[in-house]
């Protein structure tokens, strides 16, 4: 049902299966769920579009906002009820991303796409990590346009949605006494 949580079971490329407590159902047959932390830490885009029927992956996504839209425009593009045999039959995997890739961000699961080290923490933060980014802002004198744009590409800001971006950036700006 759409909009409904529940526990999902994901199964990976190399046979390992993972149960993720909150999917959301985004469009019939497609979820919307956080990779869990042992999953990928590598990969800073920590959303995923699972496939119901198949427990297989369809696209990551660096925000649960892109997700989300990415997953209603996929659910517009194909029955995703089916089963992946089918899918894999009628579907034209090129050019279903194309017509994505012209409203979201999304990209499909890519090693291209990875991070040295763990960044399995991307899009979730602490106090103490307000602390620090202030600190370093602070430190290299950057005003609060030169904070927005280190925030965007770096680990943890990067995968936050917009709200909570901004939240983020305001707090380490007043205490970097950022302009």
């Amino acid at each position: 049902m759409i909009g409904e949580v529940r526990e999902y079971t994901l199964t990976c490329a190399n046979d390992q299966v993972h149960t993720v407590p909150l999917a959301k159902e985004i469009a019939p047959g497609l979820l919307v769920y956080r990779l869990p932390n042992e999953m990928h830490p590598d990969n800073p885009h920590r959303w995923r579009i699972g496939h119901e029927a198949s427990g297989l992956s369809v696209t990551d996504a660096m925000t649960r906002e892109e997700a989300v839209a990415t997953a209603e425009t996929l659910g517009t593009l194909a029955d995703w009820t089916q089963d992946a045999d089918t899918l894999r039959a009628t579907v034209d995997p090129e050019e279903l991303f194309a017509k994505v890739r012209a409203y979201h961000l999304a990209t499909p699961a890519d090693p291209a796409h990875r991070m040295a080290g763990d960044v399995s923490g991307n899009g979730i933060y602490t106090d103490a990590d307000i602390e620090e980014a202030a600190r370093e802002a602070k430190a290299d004198g950057l005003n609060a346009y030169e904070i927005l744009i280190a925030m965007s590409h770096t680990v943890p800001w990067m995968g936050l949605d917009t709200e909570e971006f901004n939240e983020a950036h305001d707090r380490i700006v007043r205490l970097a006494d950022a302009a």
